[in-house]
């Protein structure tokens, strides 16, 4: 049985921006629907495989880009004015919309992937969301991230962020091999996050605790030990600011699930679907 595949959709942001989703439908009735909402600069396509396993499982999942990356790219970065606040609220609001709008009355499941789980109380609407679903997040707080790139971080957020996107006026993180070109406004706004011990909430201070403090969704954390960018430490702060959410934390080592290798992005390789997948995943969507 081949794969479903899925229909492209543009999408207006709240600004009337276009955003490029994609959306895969069960062959049946719906179960649910899922919304994954990316890593910072990773494009939607990323999540494809996975998007359409999940819709083999009956639901219908949808994947989309952030204003200004892959598809949802409308023209020079250079030119581009937006932030990752911005994508929280005019870019997963209006998204948001439209799932809960085809959805219906059925359970609707928000997937953060990184990113995707520090933006959601942004998200206006959010109270319609059944249960969130947060994989390999965490805070992105630089002296918290795992060793093997805390020197890497100490040198992108001190010097190369600052100065190649002054010099190019956007982020040109293709060239250096670091997450992506980025619009000028968000590798700013991430920086100063990431500078900061409390992260997006210290940052942009009381406003943000409060938008953390009404998400009362029920909360299920998938993150792992050998996680290259988010150490357990990053995981913990992220979710100690959802402080009125229910939470169940999973924690998960290769080992446990007799793999040789998980880390920030494994976890949507159709490769550890067994592993990983089935037992971890389903059961989250199946008790909402």
């Amino acid at each position: 049985m081949t794969a479903p595949e899925f229909q492209p959709r543009t999408l207006e942001n709240r600004k009337g921006r276009p955003l490029a989703s994609r959306w895969y439908a069960p062959r049946g009735e719906p179960l649910g629907a899922v919304l994954i909402a990316p890593a910072i600069g990773v494009p939607q396509r990323f999540y494809r495989d996975f998007a359409s396993w999940l819709a083999e499982r009956g639901y219908l999942t949808v994947t989309f880009d952030y204003l200004g990356i892959g598809e949802s790219l409308p023209g020079s970065l250079r030119e581009l004015e937006v932030n990752v606040s911005d994508w929280g609220r005019d870019d997963g609001s209006a998204v948001l919309d439209a799932v809960a709008a085809a959805a219906g009355d059925l359970p609707l499941f928000w997937l953060g992937h990184s990113l995707g789980a520090q933006i959601l109380p942004l998200v206006e609407g959010h109270q319609r969301i059944a249960r969130i679903i947060t994989v390999a997040a965490g805070s992105g707080y630089w002296r918290d991230n795992s060793p093997q790139i805390r020197r890497q971080a100490w040198l992108l957020w001190h010097g190369l962020a600052p100065v190649l996107t002054s010099l190019f006026g956007y982020f040109p993180g293709k060239r250096i091999g670091a997450v992506g070109d980025l619009p000028a406004g968000v590798i700013r706004q991430w920086r100063r996050w990431c500078l900061h011990p409390e992260y997006l909430v210290g940052a942009e201070g009381e406003p943000m605790q409060r938008a953390f403090n009404a998400v009362t969704t029920p909360l299920v954390s998938l993150s792992f030990s050998d996680d290259e960018m988010m150490s357990a430490q990053n995981t913990a702060s992220l979710h100690g600011f959802y402080r009125s959410a229910p939470k169940t934390m999973h924690r998960i080592a290769p080992r446990d699930v007799g793999v040789e290798r998980i880390g920030h992005f494994g976890f949507f390789r159709p490769a550890l679907r067994e592993a990983l997948w089935e037992p971890h995943l389903l059961p989250a969507l199946t008790r909402a």
